[in-house]
């Protein structure tokens, strides 16, 4: 007999449970030195007290005249109705942000001295928190902690937005630009080297693309509208790997040619990793809105350039990231495509798949929670083998992929 995924049960987890999740949370980074220079991609700041050292590090100056963004954005975000102009905030991505609230979700960000962190109760700014964590052009490295917490976060289907700009923008000079940066988090991270299929170029161009994925791609159509060309001042473009990672992909590219060769020269990429998905965007030009910090030039990148379509590609992104399930018809696939064969069994069983799965995680446990085995498979296929159990017994069995996450019991008698 054949036992269908759709017979659920729930268990405790080893991994925090992301109950807020279901706030629809949205975090903008500010711990990494985005306001340096002549820069100012925080949402909203009361203060312009910030000055960065000689090593590129924040401190509070009376002197400074950097934005100093506070974790909850004022005037309160309850005040926002859809006619709200974007000067309600004083940021210079204050218009993503407020789109955002008009979409529903709900805004902070973490400020110059926050904690970047997964797991740590303590932190009431800790990513588990929050649906998406956007990081708009970082110029400070993440340490060895932060990756994880960062990996971590994707794993248990966090959405990470990853934003660069080109290559020699080290807005804070302590010797590292954006790419270099993410380029860094995607190599030692301590978990998977090139996890999301994605590195980042090290050049500084300018233009109009209008070499897009298919109209079915969720970051480019959406409820935001559809985006149908991208306008760079001053980027970096992307390879992408479907050997690192099955799911990656290129929504726009840099001309043509690059993007029918899919692998080079991508612009906007997007990926899935364990329950989690990211995407990357190559500059941070199209963020701005021209209205932030006096102290700096800024552009409008948002509404202005590529006759609009920063804001729909903007706006899709996060919402594509900030969703479970299936959001395109190449990802769908379906909980009944899945089963376990023979379930009563004596010990021994099989997937019976009607896809290959990639990158999948499978784990078995008893009704406690305790875990009894745990395989990781680079490509699950049609009657691959389950663990051998020994005991008879009740067991939870917990399936992820890039594609779909569901959990069944399983009968050993």
């Amino acid at each position: 007999m054949k036992f269908h995924f759709a017979a659920l049960i729930t268990v405790a987890l080893s991994v925090p449970a992301q109950t807020s999740f279901c706030q629809n949370k949205i975090l903008f980074d500010a711990s990494k030195a985005e306001m340096a220079g002549n820069a100012d991609w925080v949402i909203d700041a009361d203060q312009t007290n910030i000055r960065f050292g000689s090593s590129g590090n924040a401190f509070l100056s009376t002197s400074g005249n950097q934005s100093n963004p506070q974790s909850i954005p004022t005037p309160p975000q309850s005040g926002i109705t859809a006619s709200t102009p974007e000067t309600y905030w004083m940021g210079g991505i204050s218009s993503w942000a407020v789109d955002l609230v008009k979409k529903g979700y709900t805004v902070e960000t973490l400020p110059w001295n926050g904690e970047i962190s997964y797991g740590n109760t303590s932190n009431p700014q800790d990513l588990s928190n929050y649906k998406v964590y956007i990081v708009d052009e970082p110029n400070i490295k993440f340490t060895a902690t932060e990756q994880t917490a960062l990996m971590r976060f994707v794993q248990n289907g966090g959405g990470l937005f990853m934003i660069a700009d080109h290559d020699g923008a080290d807005r804070n000079w302590d010797g590292w630009g954006s790419p270099q940066i993410w380029n860094d988090f995607f190599t030692n991270n301590g978990v998977q080297a090139n996890p999301f299929g994605i590195t980042f170029d090290y050049f500084d161009f300018s233009g109009t693309s209008t070499a897009v994925a298919t109209t079915t791609d969720s970051l480019l159509s959406g409820s935001m509208g559809t985006a149908t060309r991208v306008y760079f001042a001053g980027g970096t473009s992307m390879k992408i790997n479907t050997t690192a990672n099955s799911t990656v992909k290129g929504s726009v590219f840099r001309n043509t040619a690059s993007r029918a060769k899919t692998d080079t020269g991508v612009l906007v990429a997007s990926a899935r990793y364990g329950r989690g998905k990211v995407a990357a965007l190559g500059d941070s030009s199209p963020t701005d809105d021209s209205t932030g910090n006096p102290a700096c030039t800024l552009y409008d990148g948002y509404w202005g350039d590529a006759l609009g379509n920063h804001r729909p590609l903007l706006v899709n992104t996060v919402i594509w990231l900030a969703s479970g399930g299936t959001t395109s018809i190449e990802e769908a696939m379906k909980q009944e495509d899945i089963t376990i064969y023979p379930n009563p069994n004596n010990g021994q069983s099989y997937w019976n798949l009607a896809l290959p799965l990639h990158n999948t995680t499978v784990t078995v446990m008893n009704m406690t929670g305790t875990v009894i085995a745990k395989e990781f498979y680079t490509t699950l296929e049609h009657h691959t083998p389950l663990p051998t159990l020994v005991n008879k017994g009740l067991y939870i069995v917990k399936l992820e992929s890039d594609k779909i996450s569901t959990t069944a019991r399983l009968i050993v008698y």
